[in-house]
């Protein structure tokens, strides 16, 4: 490089000059009076014309230039550069960029000169020391009307979401929306609203149960979005109409056994027929299948279970509790002594002593492997192996199995980190709240087992009282040493004042000891497995054994203690 001095006027603008977004009257005014002031401070960068001329191009300096002519220097000093093949486009943008952060608007034009020239987005980066990612941002400004990259030239630019949405809408679209929420000088724009105003709802391929061919027959194509992660599929269309055609058809076409199609309510939930509910565990071959499309459009399935059909009528009992009438055939409706709200808070404040009593209950280390193979029983829980059976659930407890692994990937422990893993683990698989969540009976077992009805909270409060039938709250009143009221309002009221001092209300249904019968389920296991033994023994035994032993000793598993029977009989269950 070398200096010379020139008249400013000899000078020639370059057309690919990076900032070329006006500066502020402001501003020009101060610059102008440094220079009549002092001169210019910092010589141009100029380079000679690429055709061979003598003359020369301004690769930075353009405002200085222009200033310099208007404070009316006759010569000012410039710095000579060597001539480059792109015209000095990167030299222009580096140097613009130390001296002043250039506004997106103005990087993105240097952008699209340099990739004209055969940059790519790597190279770019590298040079401007950007993130690839910012480059592809600052491109999509290409496909922006024109008036809305003026305000962004301000200073007020959308955010990456917002601008993706512009920058996917048509010309027309944003002449129209911004027509409507132009701001007013001064004001920066409302790129919320404008961005709500031109989104098209995104169908993603990855969420699409249909194939190619009914792809084609709806005329879905499918686009990439360059800014989701690289190993993602983050193919979608704005075609919903034509996806949620495809998908429905594909449902039409494949639905199970016992399915049906049903509706969607407003919050994007399936419309059960009347009187059907939902069945969140595994479903039985009588359950029905009801196939749905959510707010992704992707295609959901919920089993739900009709009610039996009515008893016939004339005098025949219905349950323990209810006759029905002999009159008209019509069932008395009782209020259960607590409603479907209280079963719900209950199974809330079970879960919470239960989890409580897991991580500060003393317990023994036998009983923590009994309460391991327990929870594998529960409702909730399917594991992935050679046997029947799918599973939830692997990468959760991913970090349980972490805790009892070295840096080399080999068992590292002490029984203290065993012990603290499995009552982390435990915590995590066992729940009394009803809901697909819900590990039935054995939760409350564990409970149990482990005295968590002393963690269960005060139940004493406004809300679960009112979950109560007037005579479970009478009940109540009289356990308490109340009387209870002339009407419901007023025993409840007498029970919360009570209950809200040092008296803690815990009421009978919430305990954790299962009914008998909750238990007889698990004990059909035991049943079975015995009898399997029992046949494996017996096969095994050789024809001298059977000599010895007699046919008297290998007795029938019913006769056999510590068995189902034995079971029914300390559990008062009659055997079918």
């Amino acid at each position: 490089m070398q200096i010379k001095s020139i008249d400013p006027r000899a000078l020639k603008e370059n057309p690919d000059r990076m900032r070329q977004t006006k500066s502020s009257p402001q501003a020009d005014a101060l610059m102008l009076a440094t220079i009549k002031t002092v001169g210019i401070v910092q010589p141009p960068v100029v380079a000679p014309e690429a055709d061979g001329g003598n003359g020369y191009i301004i690769d930075a300096g353009h405002r200085r230039v222009r200033l310099a002519i208007e404070a009316g220097l006759e010569e000012i000093e410039i710095l000579v550069a060597d001539a480059s093949d792109d015209n000095g486009a990167m030299r222009s943008m580096v140097e613009n960029s130390v001296r002043e952060a250039l506004n997106p608007v103005d990087q993105w034009r240097g952008i699209e000169r340099l990739v004209a020239l055969g940059w790519t987005e790597e190279a770019i980066a590298v040079a401007l020391a950007l993130p690839v990612r910012q480059i592809r941002k600052l491109r999509l400004l290409a496909n922006v009307l024109p008036a809305m990259l003026e305000q962004m030239a301000l200073g007020d630019m959308p955010s990456e979401q917002q601008l993706r949405i512009i920058a996917a809408a048509g010309e027309g679209e944003q002449k129209e929306v911004w027509k409507a929420n132009k701001p007013k000088k001064g004001d920066t724009a409302a790129w919320w609203t404008i961005a709500n105003a031109l989104t098209k709802k995104r169908m993603y391929a990855k969420d699409a149960s249909f194939g190619d061919d009914l792809r084609e027959a709806y005329g879905i194509e499918w686009a990439e979005d360059l800014f989701a992660p690289a190993d993602q599929d983050s193919r979608y269309t704005t075609n919903v109409e034509g996806f949620l055609g495809a998908q429905h058809e594909w449902m039409t076409n494949n639905l199970p056994k016992r399915g049906a199609i049903v509706d969607v309510n407003s919050w994007g939930q399936p419309e059960l027929p009347k009187k059907a509910s939902q069945v969140y565990g595994k479903p039985s071959k009588s359950d029905s299948a009801g196939v749905y499309l959510d707010r992704d459009g992707k295609v959901q399935t919920v089993h739900y279970r009709m009610p039996e059909a009515a008893k016939p009528k004339g005098g025949i009992a219905n349950g323990a509790d209810n006759v029905v009438d002999n009159d008209n055939g019509s069932t008395p409706k009782v209020r259960p002594d607590v409603t479907q709200k209280g079963q719900d808070m209950i199974g809330d404040f079970r879960t919470d002593a239960l989890h409580d009593a897991l991580g500060r209950a003393p317990i023994e280390d036998d009983m923590l492997m009994a309460l391991l193979v327990l929870a594998f029983a529960g409702q909730n829980v399917r594991v992935d192996s050679g046997a029947e059976g799918g599973l939830y659930g692997g990468a959760r407890f991913g970090r349980h199995a972490a805790r009892l692994l070295a840096e080399d990937g080999r068992m590292s422990f002490d029984m203290e980190t065993v012990r603290v893993t499995a009552r982390a683990a435990l915590i995590d698989v066992l729940s009394c709240r009803r809901g697909m969540s819900n590990s039935g009976v054995v939760s409350r077992i564990a409970g149990e087992a482990i005295g968590a009805d002393s963690y269960l909270s005060n139940m004493g409060s406004e809300e679960f009282l009112t979950s109560l039938s007037r005579q479970a709250l009478e009940s109540v009143a009289k356990d308490a040493g109340l009387e209870p009221g002339a009407r419901v309002r007023e025993t409840r009221s007498a029970l919360v004042t009570h209950f809200g001092g040092d008296a803690n209300l815990v009421h009978p249904s919430a305990r954790f000891a299962p009914e008998p019968t909750e238990v007889f389920a698990l004990l059909k296991h035991l049943d079975h497995d015995n009898g399997q033994q029992d046949e494996v023994e017996t096969e095994a035994l050789s024809d001298d054994a059977h000599a010895e032993v007699g046919a008297s000793d290998v007795a029938d598993y019913d006769d056999k203690p510590g068995t189902l029977d034995d079971h029914e009989a300390a559990y008062g269950i009659a055997a079918e």
